[in-house]
């Protein structure tokens, strides 16, 4: 056996030369703070030991004070380096974990504590603020996140969420504050050697802030663990709207020290990259506010930063003129063409922005002339303002005109944009020939005797659009009046250019706007203080202190009166004893949880603008959602309480989130909506259609914007009736029952809820729909059926007369006043109509969402089937309606629900149209016969056999290319021109 365990190597071992006995007591190893005492930390070497090294408190706070105080050392940890940034990881991987709390809630003994955080974590933050540090942070958050995601769905990680909070915390504190951009730029860029070094750091650093890492890496990190759980004061690096808020505020900051040289660039570049975040509109508003709408404005500043860069500089204009008109214009009553003290205001500061710079005075012209500009949607303000800057140069204000009266005359122009676009342009023309006149006459003269206007004036007339013949003609009138005498003056003695909307138009050209000052605007601007967005710093609770009530004693008590009684008498036994009546919220067990001092519910509209605020009070949430409906429709017609907060409050109704799942939130906001609407439907019509297609907002919440004008254009018309109007009662007993019950009769708990306030389906304007393509298809349907049963003359009754008979009688036109139609036409079809067109050209409009587009059809639809077969606009909303479908096929192919949505407001134009088919067979010939070819092709396509929405595609096909044929076949004779023509 001895041969099977051969060794295979030896090894002799060294004997050891102190022999120690088997069992010894462990003592700790020598700790580097035992050799390094925290008072002799003399280099960067000791402190990097120290934080590898688990240190104590008091160890931490002498190496903080070492990296960042000068008298202590020459060492900077801003300065890119091996040992900088081995101490960098250090302080984000080890110390920030381990301390970052304790460093927020205390200090060291040495050092008193700050009111806002402790001089410690300022230490702290003071060497973390450099883009090594911000980049260690959110790589750190980074790979925290990608952990998390590893994980097992059935394995949590609490410490995972705990780290992420804590770093989401620090970051925000290296981030917060108004000039913190420039101080990071500064402590990042200050120590190095070179200008080469300084330029590398600064776009790294600029490229970091404004490339969109920081919002992501937040966002996701908030995602994971909640946005309860979020820090409150981290919360606005999550949100793209306050981040952007943030970068503009730093950049008005910056730019007020009037940077040169190399900080300059990198405050602008700051800036322009920041445009691309995807919130261009509240940065530029934010830099707006701060540099020019300040007391110490200094419009160099404002074009020294925003407009350096010539691409982005057209961006910037177009908002600052959007902002300005609906700061400070879009609310004045410009019946007359006098001088306005605001619009001078705002001349003054458009010139100011331009100094003569030729291509920011381009940006103007272009505005003026572009097909999607002059300011589509606000009032005519802006436009004033505008003609009256670029009126300083004869040759610019020339060529506005030229230029508006060729694309004012144009075929394609004339028949396929928007006649609120159009609008716009005609006044644009008439303002700018009215300075032309002034400057340059000769010029006009020459240019209104050219057979560009003779082919603007003819073109206009001939046009098949009443509302473009109309302006057409005021156009030419006006500038006949200006270069003809009394006698040769052009007039075409009809009604429509003598009415007062007429005249206005003509009398545009005597509009003469001076530049003025800019002190108007800026004693009306209030500037509120700079606000930190979003909760940037956690607020300490306090704790609530009890309230003493006193009691005002206005006459003396009266001494109470002792009366005897006998209390043998036994007679008061049979009288029923009163139960006690009991709170439903007194019922708690602990006293110390009942509220007794429950909010009132609001009775005038700047408390229900403050309830609708305070997103941490149920209580005011609830009374505020529903008490709006009333409320509004109450204050509508009384003084200036509405229509002086209107925007304001529509705002916050379409931003508004369900935080406390309030019963029946969805009904009351909407019904508010509707009630704001209802109230100011020229101002707030507009605003909802312009916020539909602007604002940053979810599906859902563009939803209840198209909703909202839907019913409100049907309450406007009659057709329904809103169970929130208000009555001639007290105001208290105007509040739904329910509210009634819950607040204003707390003692009577057996009363049930209203049955009234039932919520609304998720798309309230689908019953709408329904009922209209019933009262389309129903007559169809009728016909179909006698013509498969044979010969009328065999029959005893044939089935459209028993269809006739069995079906509700069809609902009496409603008389409309002329001026309700002609509201639901110009405020809320027009703007939904021209907005989309505006849509269309962006990269990725939210419109052609296949959802959106459906619902966005089915208002169009419902608007006109309001508007009614009566008013006078239905030519013109037909016209745009019928182009905007055939705009649009391409589409709605492939979705179901957005082709019903086409089929819908195609079957609303030909019943409302049913009496002038041959008309539009006359003026639309060929829009009629290529529907009928698309539609035909959509009916061969769709099986519809499913009983579901297939089937109801396919029947609307079918009732639509029936009410064509009808039409095709009974006016063939005028559509033969285009049938000739037609492939």
């Amino acid at each position: 056996m001895d041969e099977l365990f051969t060794p295979v190597s030896t090894r002799n071992l060294r004997k050891k030369i102190d022999e120690q006995p088997l069992l010894v007591e462990a003592r700790p190893a020598a700790t580097a703070t035992e050799v390094l005492k925290p008072s002799k930390v003399q280099s960067a070497d000791d402190a990097l030991a120290i934080l590898k090294s688990q240190p104590d408190y008091d160890s931490l706070i002498n190496v903080l004070r070492f990296l960042t105080e000068k008298v202590v050392s020459d060492f900077s940890i801003h300065v890119p380096s091996p040992k900088s940034a081995a101490i960098i990881h250090a302080l984000v991987s080890e110390i920030t974990t381990n301390y970052w709390t304790v460093l927020r809630e205390g200090s060291s003994a040495n050092e008193p504590t700050s009111s806002s955080a402790s001089v410690d974590a300022t230490r702290l933050v003071k060497c973390l603020r450099s883009v090594a540090g911000i980049n260690a942070v959110v790589g750190h958050i980074k790979a925290l996140i990608q952990e998390s995601k590893l994980t097992k769905g059935d394995v949590k990680r609490p410490d995972i969420h705990l780290h992420l909070g804590i770093f989401l915390d620090l970051l925000s504190a290296l981030l917060d504050g108004n000039d913190s951009i420039r101080g990071i730029w500064e402590s990042s860029t200050t120590d190095l050697a070179d200008a080469t070094s300084k330029k590398v750091q600064s776009q790294s650093f600029i490229s970091l802030i404004t490339g969109g890492r920081v919002i992501s890496v937040s966002a996701e990190a908030s995602g994971i663990i909640g946005r309860e759980e979020t820090p409150s004061s981290a919360q606005w690096l999550a949100d793209g709207r306050e981040y952007t808020k943030w970068i503009g505020q730093n950049t008005a900051s910056w730019a007020k020290i009037q940077p040169e040289g190399i900080e300059l660039q990198a405050c602008f570049d700051a800036f322009q990259r920041s445009l691309s975040l995807g919130y261009s509109e509240t940065l530029v508003t934010t830099v707006i506010d701060q540099l020019l709408l300040s007391q110490n404005a200094s419009p160099t500043l404002f074009a020294k930063v925003c407009l350096h860069q010539p691409q982005a500089s057209k961006k910037v204009v177009y908002i600052l003129l959007e902002y300005l008109s609906q700061k400070f214009l879009n609310r004045l009553e410009l019946d007359d063409t006098k001088p306005n003290d605001n619009i001078s205001a705002v001349a003054g500061i458009v010139n100011a922005v331009a100094q003569n710079d030729p291509g920011r005075k381009t940006h103007l012209l272009n505005w003026c002339c572009s097909p999607s500009g002059a300011g589509l949607g606000d009032g005519i303000g802006i436009r004033r303002a505008v003609i009256a800057v670029l009126a300083n140069d004869k040759e610019t204000i020339t060529s506005v005109f030229e230029k508006s009266l060729n694309q004012f005359g144009d075929q394609l122009y004339i028949k396929h944009t928007a006649i609120l676009q159009q609008e716009a342009h005609a006044q644009v023309l008439l303002l700018s020939a009215g300075y032309v006149a002034k400057l340059s006459p000769i010029k006009l003269t020459m240019l209104l005797r050219s057979g560009a206007y003779l082919t603007t004036i003819s073109n206009r007339i001939a046009s098949t659009n009443n509302r473009a013949r109309l302006l057409g003609m005021c156009v030419g009138e006006a500038l006949s009046a200006i270069q003809d005498n009394h006698t040769k003056k052009l007039d075409f003695h009809t009604e429509e250019t003598a009415t007062e909307e007429g005249q206005w138009l003509k009398g545009l050209t005597k509009v003469s706007d001076a530049i003025g000052p800019v002190e108007p605007l800026l004693s009306k601007f209030s500037q509120p203080p700079p606000s930190k967005p979003l909760s940037r710093k956690a607020a300490k609770p306090q704790p609530k202190k009890k309230q003493k009530h006193k009691p005002v004693v206005s006459e003396p008590a009266p001494k109470a009166i002792i009366e005897e009684i006998d209390s043998s008498d036994n007679s008061d036994d049979d009288l029923p004893t009163a139960a006690k009546s009991s709170d439903d919220e007194d019922s708690d067990d602990d006293p110390t949880l009942v509220q007794r001092n429950k909010p009132k519910p609001p009775v005038y509209i700047r408390d229900l603008i403050t309830f609708l605020r305070d997103s941490e009070s149920y209580d005011k949430q609830k009374l505020g959602v529903q008490t709006a409906p009333v409320l509004i429709r109450r204050k509508a017609n009384y003084g200036t309480e509405v229509s002086s907060h209107a925007e304001e409050i529509a705002r916050l109704l379409v931003g508004i989130q369900d935080k406390f799942e309030i019963e029946n939130f969805e009904d009351l906001r909407l019904q508010s909506m509707i009630a704001l609407v209802v109230a100011q439907p020229k101002t707030m019509a507009p605003w909802f259609a312009r916020t539909f297609f602007e604002g940053d907002y979810s599906l859902s919440q563009r939803t209840s914007v198209l909703v909202t004008l839907g019913l409100s254009a049907r309450e406007l018309a009659g057709l329904e009736t809103s169970r929130y109007k208000s009555s001639s009662s007290f105001p208290s007993k105007q509040l739904p029952e329910k509210i009634h019950q819950l607040y204003l009769e707390p003692n009577n708990p057996t009363t049930e809820p209203s049955s009234n306030l039932k919520a609304l389906p998720p798309n309230a304007l689908d019953s709408i729909t329904h009922s209209l393509t019933s009262s389309f298809l129903g007559p169809l349907a009728a016909e179909a059926a006698d013509i498969n049963t044979g010969p009328d003359a065999l029959k005893l009754q044939t089935f459209s007369a028993r269809y006739k008979s069995k079906s509700r009688n069809k609902p009496r036109i409603r008389a409309i006043p002329n001026t309700t139609a002609a509201i639901l036409g110009t405020y809320f079809f027009s703007p939904l109509t021209a907005h989309f067109q505006f849509a269309l050209r962006s990269s990725k409009p939210v419109v052609l969402n296949h959802s959106m587009l459906a619902l966005y059809l089915q208002t169009l639809s419902i608007i006109v089937n309001a508007a009614g077969p009566s008013t006078l606009s239905l030519p013109q909303m037909t016209s745009e309606l019928w182009d905007l479908l055939l705009r649009v096929r391409v589409h709605v192919l492939g979705d179901m629900g957005a082709l019903k949505g086409w089929l819908v407001a195609m079957s609303v134009l030909l019943e409302v149209n049913e009496d002038n088919m041959r008309r539009i067979c006359e003026e639309q010939g060929k829009e009629v016969v290529e529907t009928r070819e698309w539609v035909s092709n959509v009916f061969e396509r769709t099986r519809g056999d499913d009983g579901g929405e297939e089937n109801d595609v396919k029947m609307l096909a079918a009732g639509v290319l029936i009410k064509l044929g009808e039409a095709i076949e009974k006016y063939q004779a005028l559509l033969m021109g285009d049938l000739i023509g037609f492939n």
